[in-house]
């Protein structure tokens, strides 16, 4: 018997040497049913990382000011002349809804919030559970506090 022939048995395949076997899959709510709602909205802590060509740092800070004036969900932003992190929570039904939120904050906000013209280079989208967990065991990151735009 060829090595790996009894786990392609055990599994249901009786396959000749060298055929492949097909993938299939099975759509997340399918196998969770049992867990909560998947249409109920949940909350999503993002931390998102943009970098480009230098600004004024006045002009940055300006910027992210604003744009947690029009969108006060915003958490904290942290800046530099070349880059900044921007954190909070949105509210979505999954991360795919709350990953594609924050992936068009920056440009959907760039030119009302005269922000500079930098691209995302980073994106974290964690649930609130994960978000805690990561708190109590001493690692991720750090509650944002103070809450506000500052200077890394």
């Amino acid at each position: 018997m060829r090595p790996g022939a009894a786990a392609s048995r055990s599994l249901g395949g009786s396959r000749a040497a060298g055929e492949e076997r097909a993938l299939t899959s099975v759509a997340a709510g399918e196998m969770y049913d049992a867990e909560e709602p998947q249409d109920l909205p949940r909350l999503w802590h993002v931390t998102l990382s943009v970098s480009g060509g230098e600004a004024p740092l006045k002009e940055v800070r300006r910027g992210l000011e604003q744009l947690a004036h029009d969108h006060p969900f915003l958490l904290t932003s942290r800046y530099a002349n070349d880059h900044a992190e921007i954190r909070y929570w949105e509210e979505a039904r999954d991360l795919h809804d709350a990953a594609a939120v924050a992936l068009r904050l920056w440009g959907e906000h760039r030119q009302t919030a005269k922000l500079p013209p930098w691209e995302i280079v980073g994106l974290e989208v964690i649930d609130r559970e994960t978000y805690h967990q990561r708190i109590a065991e001493g690692y991720g990151p750090l509650p944002a506090t103070p809450v506000g735009v500052h200077p890394f």
